[in-house]
């Protein structure tokens, strides 16, 4: 259940995020929140990260549903008695599933969040990104914080229930 109510959560901040920065902001404007550092500015992203497979959104919209079989069908592989694998689980599928509602209603991912350091910016992004990488980043702490014991210890548990 925990897991379904990240993913709700992350899917419906995502969404809201976006509509607010389509109906506030021009396209490639920006509006300062914290000079020099920070700004939201309305993109329209038809790639992936730092722009690779700029143009290619059918391509990454099926990637995305395949991504989200994949995890569902691997979800024991991947799911402890762990808070945290749980938090992983939902983060990553609701910022999958946000990102992939925009590929199919606009052709397009649209990103607002642009941080810089005087001409250097980092790609603009949004909350579903944000989702994706935090809960990857609890997944790898989880995985260099779990000894071996409890890695084999988890799969066991999950191997003596019924499939």
């Amino acid at each position: 259940m925990l897991i379904l109510s990240i993913c709700v959560v992350v899917v419906l901040v995502d969404q809201y995020t976006k509509l607010l920065a389509q109906s506030q902001l021009r396209l490639a404007h920006s509006i300062e929140v914290i000079p020099g550092f920070f700004d939201l500015t309305y993109v329209q992203n038809t790639g992936a990260a730092f722009g690779i497979f700029s143009g290619m959104n059918l391509l990454l919209a099926l990637f995305s549903i395949v991504m989200l079989f994949g995890m569902v069908l691997m979800r024991r592989h991947f799911l402890t008695t762990s808070i945290y694998s749980h938090m992983f689980f939902g983060l990553v599928l609701g910022g999958i599933v946000g990102n992939m509602i925009d590929r199919l209603r606009w052709d397009y991912v649209i990103d607002f969040l642009d941080f810089y350091w005087q001409t250097h910016h980092f790609p603009a992004f949004n909350v579903a990104d944000s989702a994706i990488c935090i809960g990857v980043g609890i997944y790898m702490l989880m995985q260099v914080f779990s000894g071996p014991a409890a890695v084999q210890a988890s799969s066991v548990s999950r191997d003596d229930t019924p499939a």
